[in-house]
C-alpha cells in the first residue's frame, strides 16, 4: 500500500504548477543582472514571481526580498536589532532574539513592546495562531502563508518571513517582506542584487517555482481547500480521542492552523511513535523538522508549561491539500492499533 505523507509543516510536496515553472526557467540562459535580451528575460521572470508572491501574500507596495529561505531571511531581518522574542519561536528566529516574552499555557504570547519584538503568526508544532499586535517588528509567517487568509499589508507588521517549500514550492528559496522604507542592512554583500539588500545572483529557477506555488496556494484558499482539510484534522482527533482518551490535543481550544494536530500520549515516547508509524507507511514527526533527531523534548511544549516527560511524548500530524479521509482513517486505525500494543506492554 502507498505511503501516506502527513508531515506537510516540515515541507509540502512540490506543486505541479511550481514544477512546470521551474522546468521552463531552466531554459533561460541569461543572468538577471545582465542588460541584454537574455538577461532581461531572466530578470522578467524574477519580477513576475515577485509580483505573484506579493499578490498572494497581500503585500503589494511592500518590498519582497528573495532569500535562500526563512532562515536567511531571519538573519537579514534580526541582525543587530536586539529584538525580544518567545521560546516558541522557530530556531531560525530564536537564534537571533531573546526568549523573554511570556508564553501562556494556551501557547499565546504577551507582547509589551511590539516595535522591539518578534512574534510568529502560527506555530509549526502546535498550529496555535497568535493575534499579532499593531506595529510588530517582525513575524514569522512561514506556516500561515498559504493556509490562512492573511495580508501582510493588513497585519500591522514591519517585516515578515515566508518560505516556498511550506506551500508547495521548491526548497531553498524564501523571502523577507518589508514595509517600504524599513531599514535593512545587507548581511550578504557583493553585487547589489535584491535592491542592494541581498547580494548574489538570484536563484531564478527556485524563485520561478516560488511564484507559481504562491499563486496556486492563493487559489486553494479561495476554493475552500483548507476548510476541507480542517474537517479531516478534526475527524482524526475525534477518532483517536474516542479510544485513547488520555491523549492531550495541544492547543485544541485555541485557533489553530487547519491542518495541524499535535498530541501527547502519556508514557509513549514521541520518537517511538514516529518510528512505529514510519514502519507502517506513515510520515509524521515529533516536532519541528529543524529540531528532529535531537534528543530533547520540544522547547515549544516546555515553554507552554508541559513537563519534560509530557513534551517528550508528543507527535505532530500535519495534513495537506491532497490528504484524503481514507488516508486519515487508515492512519488513525494504525496508530490506535500500535497504541493498544504499547498499552499491553505496559501492563
Amino acid at each position: 500500500m502507498a505511503r501516506v505523507y502527513l508531515d506537510h509543516n516540515a515541507t509540502a510536496p512540490l506543486r505541479p504548477e511550481a514544477r512546470a515553472s521551474m522546468i521552463a526557467a531552466m531554459d533561460l540562459v541569461g543572468n538577471p543582472s545582465s542588460v541584454h535580451a537574455e538577461g532581461r528575460a531572466a530578470k522578467g521572470l524574477v519580477e513576475r514571481a515577485r509580483a505573484q508572491v506579493a499578490a498572494a501574500f497581500g503585500a503589494e507596495g511592500a518590498d519582497v526580498i528573495f532569500t535562500s529561505g526563512a532562515t536567511e531571511g531571519a538573519a537579514l531581518a534580526c541582525g543587530g536589532r536586539g529584538l525580544s522574542g518567545a521560546a516558541i519561536e522557530h530556531d531560525a528566529v530564536g537564534a537571533w532574539v531573546g526568549d523573554d516574552l511570556e508564553v501562556e499555557r494556551t501557547g499565546q504570547v504577551r507582547v509589551s513592546d511590539p516595535a522591539a519584538s518578534v512574534l510568529q503568526l502560527a506555530n509549526s508544532e502546535t498550529g496555535v495562531i497568535q493575534t499579532l499586535p499593531e506595529g510588530l517588528a517582525l513575524s514569522d509567517m512561514t506556516q500561515g502563508f498559504g493556509k490562512l487568509p492573511l495580508a501582510f499589508n493588513w497585519s500591522g507588521c514591519q517585516m515578515a518571513l515566508i518560505s516556498a517549500h511550506k506551500l508547495g514550492g521548491p526548497k531553498g528559496v524564501g523571502a523577507l517582506v518589508v514595509k517600504r522604507g524599513t531599514e535593512i542592512v545587507a548581511q550578504i554583500r557583493g553585487g547589489g542584487q535584491e535592491m542592494g539588500r541581498r547580494a548574489g545572483t538570484e536563484n531564478v529557477i527556485g524563485i520561478a517555482g516560488f511564484g507559481a506555488a504562491a499563486e496556486a496556494a492563493a487559489r486553494d484558499l479561495e476554493t475552500g481547500t483548507w476548510a476541507r482539510v480542517e474537517k479531516l484534522r478534526n475527524i482524526l482527533e475525534s477518532t483517536i480521542a474516542q479510544i485513547a482518551n488520555e491523549t492531550i490535543f495541544v492547543g485544541k481550544a485555541e485557533q489553530r492552523l487547519p491542518n495541524t494536530s499535535c498530541f501527547i500520549t502519556p508514557g509513549w515516547k514521541g520518537e517511538t511513535q514516529v518510528m512505529a508509524m514510519d514502519l507502517a507507511g506513515f510520515a509524521i514527526s515529533a516536532g519541528s523538522a529543524c529540531s528532529s533527531g535531537k534528543v530533547r523534548a520540544s522547547k515549544v511544549l516546555r515553554a507552554m508549561g508541559f513537563d519534560e516527560a509530557g513534551a517528550g511524548c508528543a507527535v505532530r500530524v500535519s495534513l495537506g491539500p491532497a490528504t484524503t479521509e481514507d488516508e486519515i482513517m487508515r492512519f488513525a486505525e494504525t496508530w490506535l492499533t500500535r497504541w493498544q500494543k504499547h498499552q499491553g506492554r505496559m501492563v
